[in-house]
């Protein structure tokens, strides 16, 4: 009697560990339960001293589970400062507070930012008409009010600049117009010719690597492009 009482026990213990775990895999059939339950099903049912400890087990799988579904997703901070000029800027300045020699009663941030001005009037304001000509390229440039002024600037600065780095061997000079400058950028080498072409005039302004340079020089007081 006492056996069949012990083997009652240990069935309908058994019974209970079984409808736990249903109802576990039922609300939560993800793989991670399954391949965590599938060694316990392999060997067997678990005997009355396991059980606790199975229950136990199942229960931290649930609690893991439920903190997995309700974890709120990672948010960064956004990186585009949302205008690029505003950007620019902001690089300059982190650029001259990680310098401890940076002398900030010379910094001029205002005019790096008169020079951006410039930069956006040339770029999306500004007329290029280019001809084709022997060993090269004449492009007049022309525009209206302030960009008149921002051309005259610009264009004869990086006409400086390209024979001042003998960028890729190129020629350039500039010559005043009513309403703007007359770029004229050549080479001797015909290979150079057709970069020089294909370039055209925004390719030609953006070639060289010192705008930034200059920009942290306007920054710290040390530059600027003349009239």
């Amino acid at each position: 009697m006492k056996s069949s009482t012990r083997e009652f026990r240990i069935i309908t213990a058994t019974a209970v560990t079984i409808l736990s775990v249903s109802a576990l895999v039922f609300v939560h059939p993800t793989p991670t339960v399954f391949a965590q339950q599938s060694p316990t099903m392999g060997q067997g049912m678990p005997n009355n001293d396991q059980i606790p400890d199975v229950m136990r087990q199942h229960h931290q799988q649930m609690m893991q589970i439920q903190g997995q579904e309700t974890a709120k997703p990672d948010v960064s901070t956004p990186m585009m400062p949302g205008q690029d000029a505003f950007g620019a800027i902001q690089e300059i300045v982190r650029n001259l507070e990680a310098d401890p020699k940076t002398d900030w009663s010379k910094v001029n941030l205002e005019a790096l930012r008169q020079h951006l001005i410039d930069m956006n009037d040339v770029t999306l304001k500004a007329d290029a008409t280019a001809k084709q000509i022997d060993g090269g390229v004449e492009i007049a440039v022309t525009g209206t009010e302030r960009t008149i002024e921002a051309i005259q600037r610009m264009i004869t600065a990086h006409a400086h600049e390209i024979n001042q780095t003998h960028l890729n061997g190129w020629n350039a000079k500039t010559a005043p117009l009513p309403n703007g400058v007359l770029l004229t950028v050549t080479s001797s080498d015909p290979q150079q010719v057709q970069h020089i072409r294909g370039l055209g005039f925004i390719g030609l302004l953006v070639s060289g690597s010192h705008h930034q340079r200059h920009h942290l020089a306007m920054a710290k007081g040390e530059f600027m492009h003349s009239n």
